[in-house]
């Protein structure tokens, strides 16, 4: 692997740039606490696994060459995003839907979905594929004795467990501040704020051109 700790530092910076991956733990954190936020981070960084052994073993080069393939991915996953964004701007407009449900069916629900929730909105962004495809070969040495498929699967590695690190970092301040932010005036905010930007995240995606 070639400049080892410029892939570091790149990939740290990455890591700590908020995103739709922030957007989906904040909002879950705040709305069933620590352990969904726990799981949300879980699945995301899945996904991440996912498209490393994508790139490594060649699938990401057929989705990114193929047009209809790529244009498949993109609208479920943009579909998706939408869908999330959706459900969470209108859950402040929400009133006693909620009540209807015990306790009991709720959790169930909740520990069903947050693990799904996080893997398939990553999965289903094909600009995270493209992001494995193009950021990890600029550090791929063809003269190491490490084969070219060992190094993407190491960098991508790296880069999961930098995440799963952070995220839990993160799970845990926001659930520090979740008492503040469950109070019904910030909650109302919260909802609308994360699912504005669930909503752009798939409207842009649904828009972006192959390149």
């Amino acid at each position: 692997m070639n400049d080892f700790f410029p892939f570091l530092l790149l990939t740290l910076f990455i890591v700590l740039s908020p995103g739709i991956d922030t957007a989906l733990i904040t909002k879950r954190t705040i709305a069933d606490g620590r352990q969904h936020g726990y799981k949300m981070a879980l699945g995301i960084t899945t996904g991440t696994l996912v498209h490393t052994c994508a790139a490594a073993f060649g699938l990401s080069v057929v989705l990114m060459q193929s047009a209809l393939a790529f244009e498949i991915v993109k609208y479920i996953g943009a579909i998706y995003l939408i869908y999330l964004g959706a459900s969470s701007f209108f859950q402040a407009n929400k009133q006693g839907k909620m009540a209807h449900m015990t306790k009991q069916d709720d959790q169930t629900r909740r520990r069903t979905s947050a693990y799904k929730q996080g893997l398939m909105s990553n999965v289903l962004n094909p600009k995270v594929a493209l992001f494995y495809l193009t950021f990890l070969p600029q550090f791929v040495s063809s003269s190491s004795a490490i084969p070219v498929t060992a190094q993407l699967m190491m960098m991508g590695i790296i880069h999961t467990v930098l995440s799963i690190t952070w995220f839990l970092l993160y799970v845990c301040f926001i659930n520090y501040l979740r008492n503040w932010l469950m109070s019904a005036n910030v909650q109302r905010m919260m909802d609308k704020a994360t699912g504005g930007i669930l909503i752009g995240f798939g409207i842009k995606l649904a828009l972006e051109k192959q390149q």
